[in-house]
């Protein structure tokens, strides 16, 4: 029942999505807003009420964080590998990179929300605090490397200095420990303006997800794609998991570094690729293979 009732939500919103773009209630203008309000208030506003109102005094268990990056560091060697022995083209390499690597936030929060709760956000929360600076610098590497004007490209380096000083998630994560560290929960008055805004930013940004996914170029760059989702689905898990037994994960930790491997590709790296001149069409497929795919290896995550 566990993977029927942390999963099923999450389908349905993302399929709602995908209807209600396909049938114009909603079109690419709303799509493009929503993202903004769940990107830059929604959604850090939601992290910062989850991690500022746990309890951090039982401690942390930080090893789940040093098995989740040495996993993310080997996935990013790996990528590296699969570019050179499956020879994709260097307009397609960043795009590639990142569909192996880069994970769906919003997909994770609804999942761990629906099966852990508040004391799975509170361990989910530090840990993409601390992930996603490493990606968006193993990103724009890829990029930079694989476009013309070469990796060092000083446009490109104080882009995504900017991205991580200002970047919304990480800022809310940060806020969120440090308030959690310095007070004792919030007034109710804070708490019920907390609460609704939380209430709005899950349905909204997988509504957002359904309305995104598309078909177009998925014939043209199937195998490049599921090339990316088995590695992102199945080789990361299983790397991930090998190093969580490595470093003695167990606990509610474990289960959120296993569900952390096993989520679909971001919908970011369609952003970036196009900001960084990759290949848009081949990070759409991606988003759309992995994110179809992902559900049942998450069921099977589940029964770990």
């Amino acid at each position: 029942m566990i993977i029927l009732n942390a999963l099923f939500p999450v389908v349905v919103l993302i399929a709602m999505g995908v209807i209600l773009k396909r049938y114009g209630f909603t079109d690419s203008v709303f799509l493009r807003t929503s993202d903004k309000l769940v990107y830059h208030i929604f959604f850090p506003v939601m992290l910062f009420y989850k991690i500022g109102g746990a309890n951090f005094s039982s401690g942390m268990n930080w090893n789940f964080c040093f098995a989740a990056l040495a996993a993310l560091v080997v996935m990013f060697g790996l990528s590296i590998a699969l570019i050179m022995l499956c020879k994709v083209p260097d307009f397609q390499a960043g795009s590639f990179a990142q569909s192996c690597y880069r994970f769906n936030t919003y997909i994770g929060v609804a999942v761990i929300l629906n099966s852990l709760g508040e004391e799975g956000i509170k361990y989910f929360g530090i840990l993409i605090g601390i992930a996603i600076p490493i990606i968006n610098v193993a990103a724009v590497t890829m990029l930079s490397w694989y476009s013309q004007e070469g990796m060092f490209a000083k446009g490109r380096t104080k882009m995504v200095g900017r991205a991580l000083l200002s970047n919304p998630l990480i800022i809310g994560c940060l806020v969120g420990i440090l308030y959690s560290r310095t007070f004792s929960g919030y007034p109710q008055f804070i708490d019920n303006c907390l609460q609704l805004i939380s209430m709005v930013t899950l349905p909204l940004a997988l509504l957002s997800i359904g309305g995104a996914l598309t078909f177009k170029g998925l014939h043209r760059h199937l195998g490049f794609s599921m090339l990316a989702a088995l590695a992102k689905l199945l080789v990361f898990p299983v790397i991930g998991f090998w190093f969580l037994k490595v470093f003695g994960v167990n606990g509610t930790p474990f289960q959120v570094a296993m569900i952390f491997f096993a989520l679909p590709t971001s919908t970011a790296i369609f952003v970036l690729s196009s900001q960084m001149q990759s290949d848009t069409e081949l990070a759409s497929s991606a988003i759309l293979v992995s994110t179809l795919l992902s559900f049942p290896v998450l069921s099977v995550v589940f029964l770990l």
